[in-house]
């Protein structure tokens, strides 16, 4: 079979204004971005249009470190309706450039399932990576330049809680002095980097309703604390403005199109381990605006991606998925089963029975909030159709929906079972309302103790001395409120990444909690999570040339 790239530069696509036609988006309102790419203002949702679209979510089960294949099953399963006569739209994540020149590769689908151009979508893109990268920084750059222009006036900062951020695995930058060499280089003083999928610019982006939410939210970005203890925020540096400037053209959703042409909205990129997973709510609107069926993914594992989708990002928006399809894969169900992962491509039953109940657990979680839950088993070429049945008897008998996916092989005709199963459970086991982990008057303890306990399995919560100052800040602060955002290990419903399986009654670790005023959310990290991911040892770099004038190695 041929590659990504290769199977992307065989499609002959279609000028964007023609794919925004063909879904009704008035092309007369659209930006382009050369032929095939198209920024769509926001000012196009329709909330009423919004109501009346069916919005599934696809989420997964605890991921291998090839990971399960979400994006793949959502752009497919947009295909397959497509193919069976539905108006669908998949709204997906930007891809960073760390794990694609790190240890993933790219974020755009894969085989015939794919959002094009990759290329683009893999690397620059429309800039909205660089445009939250360079008002991150900006927003440092002038609270140093402030801090040093007004030390004479006495003016100081005790604390400052603003790092930098660069879209690069880059461990190096994790901790830095900044300001050495001289007193006109600035205050000298600890500081760091994290990647800018973590970044609370790109939070707010993917959570801001319109221009004016954002630029509310950016004014109480937290920044740091006076000597007198007071919170120093945006507002007072007086740059909201200027910073929504620098986020004018990223605030607006990217369209482009699938292997079969259908639209796709692509914006917004944070990571789940570290953020809180999804893209943006104006890409999801937008898509519920021109589509009947919208097909959206949140990262890595249930435990994340779905947790932080119900609890952040829907109590935040007002949205309510029809239905929730987690994905599985024979490789992922043999490693949480307990066989080695030199060996989980090789046919072993045993182990994949053991595996289902990882499976299980999430589907349990999912069910917790309302949801009706189907499960997707992506299909790789290994797979034998012992395993499949294996999982498909598994389901049955617990009444829940099954489908095989194989669209990265043969495209919309391979998510045609997983598309007639996603309508008829939808007309006719629809979810019921959603009911969220915690409600937003619990305290953050409580808030920590009902995901951790209820939907991880631990049995003990235990705070670091920094974690427990944090806790009494944001209450005094009035912060406490706030939806949480658990950063931890994507390989493991516990903070050890090593622990497969179902993994109960183990201590949950509260490290720090990093408080997002701007974003409203408190991020919460647990265990040996890093905000800046560093590079393997044979990075996907490696890989990635130019070969007579084409892009080689991208996937």
């Amino acid at each position: 079979m041929k590659s990504d790239i290769e199977i992307a530069r065989s499609i002959e696509l279609t000028k964007i204004k023609q794919v925004a036609r063909d879904y009704d988006i008035p092309v007369e309102e659209i930006h382009n971005y050369g032929r095939y790419i198209a920024k769509v203002p926001e000012t196009l949702i329709d909330e009423e249009k919004v109501k009346q679209s069916n919005l599934i979510l696809v989420t997964a089960i605890t991921p291998t470190k090839a990971g399960i294949g979400k994006t793949t099953v959502s752009i497919g399963l947009a295909l397959g309706l497509t193919k069976i006569g539905k108006k669908a739209i998949c709204a997906l994540r930007e891809p960073s450039l760390g794990p694609c020149f790190g240890m993933k590769g790219g974020a755009a689908g894969g085989g015939y399932a794919q959002v094009l151009p990759m290329d683009k979508i893999n690397l620059h893109f429309t800039g909205d990576f660089h445009a939250i990268t360079s008002a991150h920084n900006m927003i440092a750059a002038l609270l140093d330049n402030y801090m040093y222009q007004n030390q004479d006036n006495g003016f100081a900062l005790k604390e400052v809680l603003w790092n930098r951020v660069l879209d690069v695995n880059d461990r190096g930058l994790r901790y830095i002095i900044t300001g050495l060499g001289g007193k006109t280089n600035g205050i000298t003083r600890e500081s760091g980097f994290d990647i800018t999928p973590a970044s609370e610019i790109m939070a707010i982006l993917c959570l801001a309703k319109d221009e004016d939410d954002l630029r509310r939210r950016i004014e109480n970005i937290l920044l740091g604390f006076t000597i007198d203890n007071k919170p120093f925020t945006v507002k007072d540096l007086g740059v909201a403005g200027a910073i929504t400037v620098l986020l004018k053209d990223a605030i607006a959703p990217n369209l482009v199109q699938t292997t079969e042409h259908t639209a796709a909205f692509v914006h917004g990129g944070p990571f789940a381990n570290i953020a809180h997973g999804c893209n943006s709510v104006m890409a999801t609107k937008l898509a519920m605006t021109f589509g009947d069926y919208v097909i959206t993914e949140a990262g890595f594992g249930a435990d994340l991606g779905a947790e932080k989708f119900y609890d952040i990002k829907c109590r935040k928006s007002g949205l309510q998925p029809k239905l929730t399809i987690i994905v599985a894969t024979a490789q992922g169900l043999k490693m949480h089963g307990g066989v080695s992962l030199d060996q989980i491509k090789e046919p072993n039953a045993e182990g994949l029975t053991k595996g289902l109940a990882n499976l299980d657990k999430h589907i349990e979680n999912l069910r917790s909030f309302g949801q009706t839950v189907v499960v997707a088993f992506n299909r790789y070429a290994n797979d034998t159709e012992e395993e499949i049945d294996l999982v498909r008897q598994h389901c049955a008998a617990q009444g829940i929906g099954f489908a095989v996916n194989n669209a990265f092989v043969e495209g919309g005709n391979g998510a045609v079972e997983l598309a007639n199963l996603v309508v008829d459970t939808i007309e006719n086991q629809p979810s019921e309302p959603l009911r969220l982990a915690y409600n937003d008057d619990d305290t953050v303890e409580e808030k920590i103790s009902k995901v951790a306990c209820n939907l991880y399995g631990a049995n003990m919560i235990t705070y670091s001395a920094a974690a427990k100052k944090k806790l009494k800040r944001i209450q005094e602060l009035g912060y406490g409120h706030f939806p949480i955002c658990i950063a931890k290990t994507q390989y493991s419903f516990s903070t050890d990444p090593k622990l497969y399986g179902v993994v109960k009654d183990f201590e949950f670790h509260v490290r720090d909690i990093v408080l997002n005023a701007g974003a409203e959310m408190l991020v919460i990290i647990a265990g040996e999570i890093m905000r800046m991911p560093g590079l393997p040892k044979e990075p996907q770099a490696l890989h990635i040339d130019i070969v007579n004038g084409e892009i080689e190695g991208l996937s």
